[in-house]
């Protein structure tokens, strides 16, 4: 096991999409992309919300969410639901590789936003 997960993650995801694009060329542009570029956002828009299907296949996975319903369905099957997790973790770190974020920014935005939220909630957000 790595010391750094996160950094592992991402080298496995992009070591994939590297993969990928010797398979077929036209997979995945060249990246970082140019954010600019109208193309480049098409892209990233379908690779996002490929990402928010898959987080959409996890929840099918959840049968007992509606209030008003008087059953509950008591089997759950984790590797499955935490597989669909994972589907969408790729695709949104498809989404970071793309446009030249890698672990370290993330990071580094991730303790930014953290501070803040956790400033709304001390402050009455």
């Amino acid at each position: 096991m790595t010391d750094d997960m996160l950094k592992e993650m991402f080298r496995l995801r992009e070591g994939f999409m590297l993969a990928m694009t010797k398979i077929n060329p036209d997979i995945h542009p060249t990246w970082p992309v140019d954010l600019t570029d109208k193309a480049s956002q098409q892209i990233l828009r379908d690779t996002a919300l490929k990402g928010v299907e898959e987080m959409f296949e996890a929840l099918q996975h959840l049968k007992n969410w509606k209030p008003h319903k008087q059953t509950e369905i008591k089997e759950f099957d984790r590797e499955e639901f935490l597989e669909e997790v994972v589907d969408a973790f790729n695709y949104f770190f498809s989404l970071l590789v793309l446009t030249g974020v890698d672990a370290d920014e993330l990071f580094d935005a991730y303790i930014k936003k953290d501070r803040i939220i956790h400033d709304r909630l001390r402050t009455g957000y």
